[in-house]
């Protein structure tokens, strides 16, 4: 199997260059990091949530997750300034794009009714964000050992200038858009 980073260099970036008429390949958006978080309200009642959140992150992507706290204390959410309320991993280089590689071709087509995603989800500067409802349409995820369906974020940072130049990159990596 060809590396995604090497078909980025072979195939994508002058497809791009074509496309979006750049005269130098240092001006193709390239993907620069992938941020998954999963944010655990339930955690201020039961701190072991983050624990399990915590190990099904690292199957999911071979890394560590860092847990994150809260920044400020909500009473009516039972929120204490520092307790834990969720965990996220950021990937880069090789992790990256084999992450990119399993959610894209493993993934995704096990979500159920699956049409593609939303390309409403950029955010003006070339990061797209996609919401996933079920950690379990991962393979690394034992069906039998998860405590409770959680959802989370994954973010998708490029550095493209703007939002169809990140689309049209995340496109030639087989990012199924709706149509």
């Amino acid at each position: 199997m060809a590396r995604l980073k090497d078909i980025y260099s072979k195939n994508i970036a002058p497809a791009m260059m074509k496309e979006f008429k750049y005269r130098n390949v240092m001006e193709v958006p390239r993907l620069e990091k992938i941020v998954l978080n999963v944010g655990l309200g339930e955690a201020t009642q039961n701190v072991k949530v983050v624990d399990h959140a915590v190990q099904e992150l690292a199957h999911i992507t071979g890394q560590k997750p860092v847990v994150t706290t809260a920044k400020k204390s909500i009473a009516s959410f039972k929120l204490r300034q520092g307790m834990p309320i969720g965990c996220m991993v950021t990937l880069r280089g090789e992790k990256m794009y084999e992450f990119l590689d399993r959610f894209i071709n493993f993934a995704l087509p096990r979500v159920r009714d699956f049409k593609g995603v939303s390309d409403k989800s950029f955010d003006g500067r070339g990061s797209y964000t996609v919401g996933i409802k079920e950690q379990i349409i991962f393979l690394e995820v034992e069906y039998d050992k998860i405590d409770k369906i959680r959802g989370m974020n994954i973010t998708f940072v490029t550095d493209a200038k703007t939002d169809n130049e990140a689309k049209a990159l995340l496109r030639y990596f087989g990012m199924p858009f709706r149509q």
